[in-house]
């Protein structure tokens, strides 16, 4: 009788668990995402109180994303006394989307490209000099590289 009792279990059991097993090929059944892809591209020398354009270039599955769901600049200086909000940018065509701003002080920022096309979101950001970077802007730099160094010890 107990081993009635164990066959019966064991069967049970087998029967449970097959049913967890997957279906062929169940990837499919998975939205798949293509990722937007971005290459911000910031004039070489920036001078303050000069209105100067930053560009991104938008592609997604190889092609140039010509016309995209969303594109937004926002960018700020790094010590907080500056701050452009998020922007619409400019539709240049052919992939290319663009900002043209005033600078009217020296220092460290940052762009931020907010991005949306097909369901991908991206948000790629990139520093900048404008003029000369005052004592803070190098302490706060040369912190960001101690902490990445810190980062990647920690790693090994």
């Amino acid at each position: 009788m107990k081993k009635n009792i164990f066959i019966i279990f064991i069967l049970i059991i087998s029967a449970v668990l097959s049913g967890c097993s997957l279906k062929p090929n169940v990837e499919k059944l998975y939205k798949e995402e293509t990722p937007l892809e971005a290459e911000i591209i910031i004039p070489n020398n920036f001078s303050d109180n000069e209105k100067e354009t930053i560009q991104v270039n938008l592609t997604q599955e190889g092609e140039k994303v010509k016309d995209a769901d969303f594109v937004h600049f926002e960018i700020w200086k790094q010590d907080g006394t500056v701050k452009y909000y998020m922007e619409e940018a400019n539709n240049l065509g052919n992939g290319t989307y663009s900002i043209s701003k005033d600078f009217d002080s020296e220092g460290l920022y940052f762009v931020k490209v907010h991005a949306g096309n097909k369901g991908s979101i991206i948000m790629p950001r990139k520093q900048f000099v404008v003029g000369e970077l005052s004592e803070s802007d190098l302490d706060f730099l040369r912190k960001g590289a101690q902490s990445e160094i810190e980062v990647h010890e920690h790693h090994h």
